[in-house]
């Protein structure tokens, strides 16, 4: 069976907030998939997804949906907090998972669904649409031709309201991970010699500016800023950079916002992310076909997306999180 001709998969998801919502809508369209279940905490939130879905069932209870659906796969994009026990339950079932990331709030946590998790990772795929992203890809192509990275530079800033819509949020955890995945699959998962991290926090006390390095002995050195800085009158998704050096060669990317900008009374970026649902295109639509073929053996989990990849990558975060560093407060 050809990778464009695949059996769809009958998939479900967890969880209807934003990604959660552009996931649903994204599997409703697609060749591959069948969207047979959306699963969410209040009945509120599956009747607004009705209104754009009205042929889905939906559930508020996982295990009923388990038992009454005939999802044989699941997108788990709830809140992070219930990531390990919305996953631990789904493996058990012997259902294949695609989890949002982080894994969890904590290291301790993720390695506990170590015991459920195939050797290959392939009934647990990480979700992280940064690596089917095709700026990103390209990036990763010319690095891989040019030769050995001495440094990369990774930026993504988010709007200054984070900090009172989502207080206690560490952009480290919610933004800078994306860029660590990305390293981790540039360097082809080598583990960093030296880590180092400064936090700046405001006068409440929450987080609004994390900085951090990583530095491979006689290697590159990837250096990272993520923040809840930018100001109102700036994309409503902030905006992301990458800048790769190598031995005679440089690459940079900015994939947010898209480079599509609209004016009237005041400016509009209207395509932050590489996600389009209707039809279906971008990074998203690429990890949901990605995931598909993984369902049905056709692929592997790709390098980044493994369960593994996800313990390294939370290993960093909490070694870039112990101590914590403060720049002064705001």
């Amino acid at each position: 069976m050809s990778r464009n001709s695949i059996a769809s998969v009958k998939v479900g998801v967890v969880g209807l907030g934003r990604f959660g919502r552009l996931h649903s809508l994204t599997l409703d369209q697609l060749a591959e998939a069948e969207l047979v279940a959306v699963v969410a905490r209040r009945q509120e939130s599956l009747d607004a997804m009705t209104q754009e879905l009205p042929d889905v069932q939906g559930w508020t209870n996982l295990q009923q949906a388990i038992d009454e659906s005939d999802a044989e796969a699941w997108v788990v994009a709830c809140t992070t907090a219930s990531h390990v026990s919305v996953a631990r339950l789904l493996l058990e079932s012997g259902k294949t998972v695609l989890l949002e990331k982080p894994i969890a709030d904590n290291l301790d946590e993720a390695h506990s669904l170590a015991p459920l998790v195939d050797v290959d990772s392939s009934n647990l795929m990480i979700g992280h649409i940064v690596l089917f992203n095709s700026e990103y890809q390209q990036l990763r192509d010319v690095a891989r031709q040019r030769g050995p990275i001495s440094y990369i530079n990774c930026v993504r800033h988010r709007p200054a309201s984070i900090v009172q819509d989502f207080p206690g949020e560490n952009p480290l955890h919610a933004a800078m991970v994306h860029d660590l995945y990305a390293t981790q699959v540039l360097l082809d998962r080598a583990e960093p010699d030296h880590f180092s991290s400064q936090f700046r926090r405001t006068e409440s006390g929450d987080i609004d500016l994390a900085l951090a390095q990583l530095k491979w002995d006689d290697g590159p050195v990837a250096s990272f800023a993520a923040s809840y800085l930018t100001p109102s009158g700036m994309p409503p998704r902030g905006f992301d950079r990458t800048e790769v050096f190598g031995d005679g060669w440089s690459a940079r990317i900015e994939p947010n916002p898209r480079p599509i900008e609209v004016w009237d009374s005041q400016a509009s970026w209207p395509l932050a992310l590489e996600v389009r649902t209707d039809p279906p295109s971008g990074m998203m639509a690429e990890e949901l076909r990605c995931f598909c073929r993984v369902v049905r053996g056709l692929e592997a989990v790709p390098v980044g997306a493994t369960y593994a990849d996800a313990i390294q990558v939370q290993q960093w975060m909490e070694k870039l999180c112990t101590p914590i560093h403060r720049l002064p407060p705001t």
